[in-house]
């Protein structure tokens, strides 16, 4: 068995994915997920644009393990949706044997990639999360088992159908296998993206981007999702059990250094961007982001009290896992990493105390987005 591990955000085993659709034994659906909703990541724009080929060869072999009629390519991006469109032209007629292949185009979003979002947009609806259950793997697209992987996670299926499992476990690490794909992203720098092993020591990734160990105070984990870490990420390796121990996660690969910036600045902005993005759809996230919001907003202009951080530490708590969809969830991570991680800067913001906000106060509407690709 390869092992390999969903590249979307979860970690989530790939195989487990196609063999419960598999083995619903009727008609089913696969869906290629390259909707990347998440603003600091690059990887799957970057391979629908670069590799259509790759992606596409990875959902003819998940099609064929699922026994799918039919199979969605599921974009955002519109040159990747023209670049895919292009592969699939390039294809003999019979490539994906008897499965009907699709390209759906969707806005752009943070929860539209969110996989019942992506079915619900595919089935004609908005591209809106969905209460769970039923998952996609139990009732999907139109009404059918449907596995809705990343496409990053597909693209390595070609490897490990020519090579075999044992070939891919050959680099990574025994619970990490294989390599990922890396966006990094730091204030004023330009954005790089890196194909790594898992189990790389992140000291080598800093000198490979080029930045000193020494300029970085922190790193936003995982997109926006996976929430802040401190200094310790200077000493870890990037797989992901090393990185839940400093109670963070690699999510969709997407790190963005911390240098200059106030971490308590960065949290209140990416918590506005949670508020201004979630679906509108569940009380407990409508109300909850936009509360967190107004205490990290509030903290980082010196207007807030010890009650109100009391507060947030408790809604950091009891908001998890109350919404349809993660939007929630990654907005009480960024609150709790917050807490947890810089309680400094925590005090110095209660204090009306920060050097660094006094000077330049962090303020961007959707923080280290990737906008191009230089590297």
């Amino acid at each position: 068995m390869s092992g390999l591990l969903g590249r979307g955000g979860a970690a989530f085993p790939l195989g487990t994915k196609l063999r419960t659709v598999h083995e619903a034994r009727t008609d089913t659906v696969v869906v290629a997920n390259g909707e990347e909703g998440e603003p600091a990541s690059i990887k799957d724009r970057w391979l629908l644009r670069n590799r259509p080929h790759l992606v596409l060869d990875g959902l003819r072999l998940a099609a064929a393990v699922a026994g799918a009629s039919r199979a969605y390519v599921y974009v955002s991006d519109q040159q990747a949706a023209t670049s895919v469109a292009a592969a699939l032209g390039e294809l003999p007629p019979d490539a994906f044997g008897a499965t009907a292949v699709s390209v759906v185009t969707v806005d752009p979003g943070y929860v539209a990639g969110e996989e019942t979002a992506a079915v619900r947009r595919i089935n004609g609806g908005p591209a809106k999360p969905t209460d769970k259950p039923p998952r996609p793997f139990e009732e999907g697209v139109h009404g059918l088992p449907t596995m809705v992987s990343n496409v990053e996670t597909l693209a390595n299926l070609p490897f490990i159908q020519a090579h075999g499992g044992q070939a891919f476990r050959s680099v990574g690490t025994p619970a990490s296998p294989g390599t990922f794909l890396a966006t990094v992203t730091a204030a004023g720098r330009p954005t790089a993206l890196y194909e790594i092993p898992y189990g790389a020591a992140f000291s080598d990734l800093l000198e490979v981007y080029g930045l000193s160990p020494d300029a970085v105070t922190g790193a936003l984990m995982g997109g926006y999702f996976a929430g802040l870490v401190n200094t310790d990420i200077l000493h870890t390796t990037l797989d992901h059990e090393s990185v839940r121990r400093l109670g963070s996660g690699l999510g969709c690969g997407a790190i963005s250094l911390l240098t200059d910036e106030c971490p308590l600045a960065v949290a209140a902005s990416v918590l506005a961007y949670f508020d201004r993005e979630n679906a509108g759809q569940c009380g407990s996230c409508f109300n909850g982001t936009a509360a967190m919001s107004a205490v990290t907003s509030a903290l980082r202009d010196g207007a807030a009290t010890e009650e109100d951080v009391t507060r947030l530490e408790r809604w950091s708590v009891v908001l998890r896992g109350r919404g349809a969809c993660g939007t929630l969830d990654g907005a009480t991570n960024i609150a709790a990493s917050l807490l947890r991680q810089f309680p400094q800067a925590v005090q110095r913001h209660l204090a009306d105390d920060c050097d660094t906000c006094r000077a330049h106060k962090f303020d961007a509407l959707r923080p280290y987005e990737v906008e191009g690709l230089t590297r």
